[in-house]
């Protein structure tokens, strides 16, 4: 008796009917039950899954202690946002949360509130004030804001091998007493993500531009309440209707103000022309 495709799936999903792990073996079984269906549905050839392979193999081999092509990958495949609004459950008057992206590091070097984060990043000067909160508005002391961002020329501080891994456009501050917290920076710009990748690669293969709108990173975590992964996107950006990783939300779309040069919030004489962003973070408690 010849063996159909329908016998392979039900014989690989049974394969799994003895794992001792419920969720494991709901995943395993799900996943064959669905790039069987995939394959089958798209008559999938042996050749055309070979470069499938292929394309797999250089994604891994693209990842590295800064890079993360894995999750480029997720990202601009929609997975990565899809799993946010799956998770994300943010109660009313909490802040809506977004990818991680692949150039979060975990060493951001901390720094007093009012900080200088640039370190010398190009792009013009920017003034971040902020407030952590509670979804009903009590305010959130000693809350850990993660920041980073690409400078004006698109690139991170990782992308930056002459840097020699000292960062820049990135570090942690606290919120005071009132939840407050305050740095500079440099105004975002819009940016392709990474295109001399497999990633990239599949990009221009089918048509789709690189470009992500204008934003600044936040992970913002306060004791008793659920992290926030974030971004603030820059308002008017053209890139906001066709994020290439799906990140955009209206409630994220955040107000960059620009101001001449002279006495800033802070007390600091700008001797440049520089921009202002204010945002109050709301987190849900766990």
């Amino acid at each position: 008796m010849a063996i159909s495709p329908e016998m392979i799936t039900q014989a690989a999903i049974a394969s799994f009917a003895q794992s001792d792990n419920p969720r494991l073996k709901q995943i395993m079984q799900s996943l064959v039950k669905h790039l069987h269906a995939f394959a089958q549905e798209t008559h999938l050839t042996e050749a055309e899954w070979m470069a499938g392979i292929q394309f797999l193999t250089a994604t891994g081999h693209k990842c590295d202690d800064v890079r993360q092509e894995f999750i480029l990958l997720s990202d601009t495949l929609g997975l990565s946002m899809l799993l946010v609004a799956m998770h994300d459950g943010a109660q009313s008057g909490a802040t809506e949360a977004t990818v991680l992206g692949p150039f979060h590091t975990p060493d951001a070097p901390a720094m007093a509130s009012g900080s200088d984060l640039s370190n010398s990043a190009p792009g013009e000067p920017l003034y971040v004030t902020g407030r952590v909160l509670s979804a009903d508005g009590k305010a959130l002391a000693h809350a850990r804001i993660d920041v980073w961002q690409a400078d004006a020329e698109g690139l991170y501080d990782v992308q930056r091998s002459e840097l020699g891994g000292n960062r820049r456009a990135r570090g942690v501050v606290e919120s005071d007493a009132e939840g407050n917290f305050s740095f500079w920076s440099v105004l975002p710009e819009a940016y392709p993500v990474p295109t001399d990748g497999p990633v990239g690669q599949m990009l221009v293969a089918n048509g789709r531009h690189p470009w992500r709108p204008a934003h600044i990173h936040f992970l913002i975590e306060a004791q008793g309440y659920q992290p926030l992964v974030t971004h603030i996107f820059r308002e008017g950006d053209r890139y906001l209707d066709t994020d290439v990783v799906f990140g955009v939300r209206p409630s994220l779309v955040g107000k960059f103000v620009a101001h001449k040069k002279g006495n800033a919030p802070d007390g600091r004489v700008m001797t440049e022309d520089y921009w202002s962003m204010d945002y109050a973070f709301k987190l849900q408690p766990i």
